[in-house]
């Protein structure tokens, strides 16, 4: 299996994104089957202060509880627009924060953040140039306190899907900060899936594999049975056990 190859498909019920470049499976991302995944945007009511670590514990929809690290200055009671940036370890509270991103292919639109920014990476001149004319027109119809961050993707990509997707994110943001005050917590955006997130996030592929079965059909659900067996063959005669710590 020569070249770039990208499999979305679902395994024991989750969505599953695999990136598997010349026959090695390079990266595996599997769905979460919680209800607030990781990078879900909700409405929080401020539940109580963390004395001594300036924190905050924070009401989220479905009775679960979260933890603001940075909760200077808000009140019990309060609404806070909040990000979920990790999962919970067992009994703890979710991870969540005030920066709230809302990060697509080629654009992140940064609420409360602004300025208008293109990735290091792209490093030709007259690209940064064209790029910063997209989003400066883009974002000028922004209602909001906003930044823009265009990431190393759009380099080459059609200034047309560079300015759709700027637009997409805007109008996103907008819409979820007109909901942000409320009496009540509320999911507000879903956290991204496996499809999603190699969509979003994995360069382009030589070979894109979304029918169902396309795991079966090029052999990556043999490397992912290999990658979950507890034996790990090493470089020459070596091999390791992988397993849970008792």
């Amino acid at each position: 299996m020569k070249g770039r190859v990208i499999a979305l498909d679902v395994l024991a019920g989750r969505k599953v994104a695999a990136l598997v470049e010349d026959g090695v499976l390079e990266d595996l991302l599997v769905s979460d089957d919680t209800p607030l995944a990781p990078g879900a945007i909700c409405r929080a009511i401020c539940a109580r202060p963390m004395k001594g670590q300036g924190g905050m514990m924070v009401d989220l929809p479905g009775g679960a509880r979260g933890y603001l690290r940075k909760g200077k200055g808000l009140k019990t009671g309060a609404a806070v627009l909040v990000q979920v940036t990790g999962r919970a370890e067992d009994g703890k509270a979710l991870p969540v924060s005030e920066r709230v991103l809302f990060k697509s292919r080629y654009a992140i639109v940064t609420p409360g953040a602004p300025g208008i920014n293109v990735s290091r990476r792209i490093r030709d001149e007259e690209v940064r140039v064209r790029l910063l004319e997209i989003a400066h027109e883009e974002m000028a119809q922004a209602g909001m306190d906003a930044g823009l961050i265009l990431r190393s993707a759009a380099d080459g990509a059609d200034p047309g899907a560079v300015a759709d997707d700027i637009a997409a994110m805007r109008d996103l943001a907008q819409a979820i900060l007109a909901d942000a005050s409320g009496d009540t917590a509320q999911l507000l955006l879903d956290g991204p899936d496996a499809h999603h997130i190699a969509w979003r996030d994995w360069p382009e592929p030589d070979l894109m594999a979304d029918a169902p079965g396309s795991l079966a059909e090029h052999g990556i659900d043999d490397m992912i049975a290999t990658l979950l067996a507890p034996r790990q063959a090493l470089k020459g005669a070596g091999f390791a056990y992988i397993e849970p710590t008792r």
